[in-house]
Protein backbone atom coordinates (compact mmCIF):
# COMPACT_ATOMS: atom_id res chain seq x y z
CA UNK A 1 0.00 0.00 0.00
CA UNK A 2 1.47 3.41 -0.95
CA UNK A 3 1.95 6.06 1.70
CA UNK A 4 -0.77 8.66 1.08
CA UNK A 5 -0.51 12.18 2.47
CA UNK A 6 -3.06 14.07 0.33
CA UNK A 7 -6.48 12.89 -0.88
CA UNK A 8 -8.11 14.80 -3.75
CA UNK A 9 -11.80 13.98 -3.84
CA UNK A 10 -14.36 15.10 -6.40
CA UNK A 11 -17.53 16.82 -5.23
CA UNK A 12 -20.78 16.28 -7.20
CA UNK A 13 -21.39 12.58 -7.70
CA UNK A 14 -18.57 11.49 -5.39
CA UNK A 15 -18.82 13.26 -2.04
CA UNK A 16 -21.88 15.41 -2.82
CA UNK A 17 -25.30 14.04 -3.80
CA UNK A 18 -27.37 16.45 -5.87
CA UNK A 19 -30.01 14.23 -7.50
CA UNK A 20 -29.18 15.16 -11.09
CA UNK A 21 -28.90 18.91 -10.59
CA UNK A 22 -25.71 19.13 -12.67
CA UNK A 23 -27.48 17.86 -15.78
CA UNK A 24 -30.49 20.04 -15.06
CA UNK A 25 -28.22 23.08 -14.85
CA UNK A 26 -26.46 22.17 -18.09
CA UNK A 27 -29.80 21.65 -19.83
CA UNK A 28 -31.13 25.00 -18.65
CA UNK A 29 -27.96 26.85 -19.62
CA UNK A 30 -27.78 25.37 -23.13
CA UNK A 31 -31.52 25.83 -23.69
CA UNK A 32 -31.00 29.57 -23.23
CA UNK A 33 -28.71 29.56 -26.29
CA UNK A 34 -31.72 28.88 -28.57
CA UNK A 35 -29.82 26.31 -30.60
CA UNK A 36 -31.50 24.35 -33.40
CA UNK A 37 -32.88 21.01 -32.23
CA UNK A 38 -30.07 18.96 -33.77
CA UNK A 39 -27.39 21.26 -32.34
CA UNK A 40 -29.02 21.16 -28.89
CA UNK A 41 -29.11 17.36 -28.95
CA UNK A 42 -25.44 17.21 -29.98
CA UNK A 43 -24.53 19.71 -27.25
CA UNK A 44 -26.19 17.55 -24.61
CA UNK A 45 -24.37 14.46 -25.88
CA UNK A 46 -21.12 16.40 -25.59
CA UNK A 47 -22.04 17.42 -22.05
CA UNK A 48 -22.61 13.82 -20.99
CA UNK A 49 -19.32 12.78 -22.54
CA UNK A 50 -17.41 15.48 -20.66
CA UNK A 51 -18.83 15.13 -17.16
CA UNK A 52 -16.28 16.04 -14.50
CA UNK A 53 -14.48 18.59 -16.63
CA UNK A 54 -14.28 22.35 -16.14
CA UNK A 55 -17.73 23.74 -16.87
CA UNK A 56 -16.50 26.84 -18.72
CA UNK A 57 -14.24 24.67 -20.88
CA UNK A 58 -17.20 22.44 -21.75
CA UNK A 59 -19.23 25.45 -22.84
CA UNK A 60 -16.31 26.84 -24.86
CA UNK A 61 -15.95 23.57 -26.70
CA UNK A 62 -19.68 23.17 -27.35
CA UNK A 63 -20.49 26.76 -28.33
CA UNK A 64 -17.22 27.81 -29.96
CA UNK A 65 -17.61 31.40 -28.84
CA UNK A 66 -16.15 32.97 -25.71
CA UNK A 67 -19.03 35.36 -25.06
CA UNK A 68 -21.64 32.64 -25.52
CA UNK A 69 -19.64 30.26 -23.33
CA UNK A 70 -19.34 32.86 -20.56
CA UNK A 71 -23.08 33.54 -20.70
CA UNK A 72 -23.92 29.84 -20.61
CA UNK A 73 -21.50 29.23 -17.75
CA UNK A 74 -23.07 32.04 -15.74
CA UNK A 75 -26.53 30.55 -16.36
CA UNK A 76 -25.25 27.13 -15.27
CA UNK A 77 -23.74 28.47 -12.05
CA UNK A 78 -26.89 30.51 -11.30
CA UNK A 79 -29.10 27.45 -11.76
CA UNK A 80 -26.92 25.20 -9.67
CA UNK A 81 -26.36 27.87 -7.04
CA UNK A 82 -30.11 28.30 -6.66
CA UNK A 83 -30.48 24.56 -6.14
CA UNK A 84 -27.79 24.69 -3.45
CA UNK A 85 -29.65 27.56 -1.80
CA UNK A 86 -32.82 25.46 -1.75
CA UNK A 87 -30.96 22.69 0.03
CA UNK A 88 -30.91 20.31 -2.93
CA UNK A 89 -27.44 19.00 -2.12
CA UNK A 90 -26.43 16.57 0.61
CA UNK A 91 -23.41 14.63 1.75
CA UNK A 92 -23.02 11.43 -0.23
CA UNK A 93 -23.45 8.43 2.09
CA UNK A 94 -20.09 7.64 3.66
CA UNK A 95 -18.47 10.95 2.66
CA UNK A 96 -18.24 12.53 6.10
CA UNK A 97 -17.07 9.28 7.67
CA UNK A 98 -14.39 9.12 4.97
CA UNK A 99 -13.26 12.67 5.75
CA UNK A 100 -13.00 11.74 9.44
CA UNK A 101 -11.04 8.58 8.68
CA UNK A 102 -8.61 10.41 6.42
CA UNK A 103 -8.07 13.15 8.99
CA UNK A 104 -7.52 10.59 11.75
CA UNK A 105 -4.80 9.00 9.60
CA UNK A 106 -3.08 12.35 9.07
CA UNK A 107 -4.11 12.57 5.40
CA UNK A 108 -5.01 16.05 4.20
CA UNK A 109 -8.19 16.47 2.19
CA UNK A 110 -8.73 18.54 -0.94
CA UNK A 111 -12.15 18.74 -2.54
CA UNK A 112 -11.84 19.52 -6.23
CA UNK A 113 -14.52 20.29 -8.78
CA UNK A 114 -15.29 21.68 -12.21
CA UNK A 115 -17.58 24.29 -10.62
CA UNK A 116 -16.62 27.93 -10.32
CA UNK A 117 -15.25 28.87 -6.87
CA UNK A 118 -18.44 30.71 -5.87
CA UNK A 119 -20.59 27.60 -6.43
CA UNK A 120 -18.01 25.29 -4.86
CA UNK A 121 -17.85 27.44 -1.75
CA UNK A 122 -21.64 27.65 -1.51
CA UNK A 123 -21.84 23.85 -1.48
CA UNK A 124 -19.15 23.56 1.18
CA UNK A 125 -20.86 26.20 3.31
CA UNK A 126 -24.27 24.58 2.92
CA UNK A 127 -22.90 21.20 4.04
CA UNK A 128 -20.82 22.68 6.86
CA UNK A 129 -17.61 21.22 5.52
CA UNK A 130 -15.30 24.18 5.96
CA UNK A 131 -13.72 22.72 9.08
CA UNK A 132 -13.48 19.10 7.92
CA UNK A 133 -11.38 19.64 4.77
CA UNK A 134 -8.03 21.31 4.22
CA UNK A 135 -8.42 22.80 0.75
CA UNK A 136 -10.96 23.25 -2.05
CA UNK A 137 -9.94 23.79 -5.66
CA UNK A 138 -11.63 24.74 -8.90
CA UNK A 139 -9.86 24.89 -12.27
CA UNK A 140 -9.32 28.63 -11.82
CA UNK A 141 -7.18 27.88 -8.74
CA UNK A 142 -4.89 25.42 -10.48
CA UNK A 143 -1.83 27.38 -11.51
CA UNK A 144 -1.57 30.08 -14.13
CA UNK A 145 -3.22 27.95 -16.84
CA UNK A 146 -6.34 27.29 -14.78
CA UNK A 147 -6.88 23.88 -16.35
CA UNK A 148 -9.48 21.47 -15.05
CA UNK A 149 -9.82 17.75 -15.57
CA UNK A 150 -8.62 15.63 -17.28
CA UNK A 151 -5.44 17.69 -16.82
CA UNK A 152 -3.50 16.87 -13.64
CA UNK A 153 -3.26 20.47 -12.43
CA UNK A 154 -5.72 20.35 -9.51
CA UNK A 155 -4.25 17.28 -7.74
CA UNK A 156 -0.71 18.57 -8.28
CA UNK A 157 -1.70 22.00 -6.95
CA UNK A 158 -3.23 20.31 -3.90
CA UNK A 159 -0.03 18.33 -3.31
CA UNK A 160 2.03 21.52 -3.38
CA UNK A 161 -0.31 23.63 -1.25
CA UNK A 162 -0.83 20.96 1.37
CA UNK A 163 2.83 20.10 1.74
CA UNK A 164 2.77 16.61 0.30
CA UNK A 165 5.84 14.89 -1.03
CA UNK A 166 6.08 12.81 -4.20
CA UNK A 167 3.12 12.45 -6.56
CA UNK A 168 2.84 8.85 -5.40
CA UNK A 169 1.55 10.23 -2.08
CA UNK A 170 -1.61 11.46 -3.82
CA UNK A 171 -4.94 9.67 -3.79
CA UNK A 172 -7.48 10.82 -6.38
CA UNK A 173 -11.12 9.70 -6.46
CA UNK A 174 -14.07 10.73 -8.60
CA UNK A 175 -17.11 9.46 -10.44
CA UNK A 176 -16.14 10.17 -14.06
CA UNK A 177 -13.59 9.07 -16.60
CA UNK A 178 -12.16 12.58 -16.47
CA UNK A 179 -11.46 12.17 -12.75
CA UNK A 180 -9.67 8.90 -13.42
CA UNK A 181 -7.63 10.32 -16.28
CA UNK A 182 -6.72 13.32 -14.13
CA UNK A 183 -5.40 11.07 -11.36
CA UNK A 184 -3.43 8.91 -13.77
CA UNK A 185 -1.86 11.93 -15.44
CA UNK A 186 -0.88 13.27 -12.02
CA UNK A 187 0.93 10.02 -11.20
CA UNK A 188 -1.19 9.50 -8.09
CA UNK A 189 -0.41 6.47 -5.96
CA UNK A 190 -4.12 5.62 -5.67
CA UNK A 191 -6.63 6.43 -8.43
CA UNK A 192 -10.22 5.37 -7.83
CA UNK A 193 -13.41 5.63 -9.85
CA UNK A 194 -16.59 5.81 -7.78
CA UNK A 195 -19.94 4.44 -8.94
CA UNK A 196 -22.26 6.94 -7.24
CA UNK A 197 -22.28 9.57 -9.99
CA UNK A 198 -22.21 10.06 -13.74
CA UNK A 199 -19.77 7.33 -14.72
CA UNK A 200 -20.74 3.71 -15.22
CA UNK A 201 -18.38 0.86 -14.43
CA UNK A 202 -17.70 0.57 -18.17
CA UNK A 203 -16.88 4.30 -18.36
CA UNK A 204 -14.44 4.04 -15.48
CA UNK A 205 -12.83 0.88 -16.83
CA UNK A 206 -12.43 2.48 -20.25
CA UNK A 207 -10.67 5.42 -18.60
CA UNK A 208 -8.23 2.95 -17.03
CA UNK A 209 -9.34 3.12 -13.40
CA UNK A 210 -7.03 0.89 -11.35
CA UNK A 211 -9.63 0.81 -8.58
CA UNK A 212 -13.44 1.04 -8.80
CA UNK A 213 -15.45 1.63 -5.63
CA UNK A 214 -19.18 1.36 -4.95
CA UNK A 215 -19.01 4.51 -2.80
CA UNK A 216 -16.36 6.91 -1.54
CA UNK A 217 -16.44 5.03 1.78
CA UNK A 218 -14.55 2.23 0.05
CA UNK A 219 -11.47 4.42 -0.33
CA UNK A 220 -10.24 4.21 3.26
CA UNK A 221 -8.90 0.64 3.21
CA UNK A 222 -6.78 1.53 0.16
CA UNK A 223 -5.12 4.59 1.71
CA UNK A 224 -5.02 3.95 5.45
CA UNK A 225 -2.73 1.21 6.68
Amino acid sequence: MPTITVACLDMAGTTVADDGTVMEAFTAAIAEQNLPVAAFSQAMRDVRASMGQSKIEVFRRILGDEAAAAKANEAFEDHYGAAVGRGEVAAMPGAEETFAGLRAAGIKICLNTGFAPVTRDAIISRLGWGSVIDLALSPADAGFLGRGRPWPDMPLTALLRLGGGAVGELAVAGDTGSDVECGLRAGAGVVAGVLTGAGTRADLEQAGAPLILDTIAGLLPHVVG
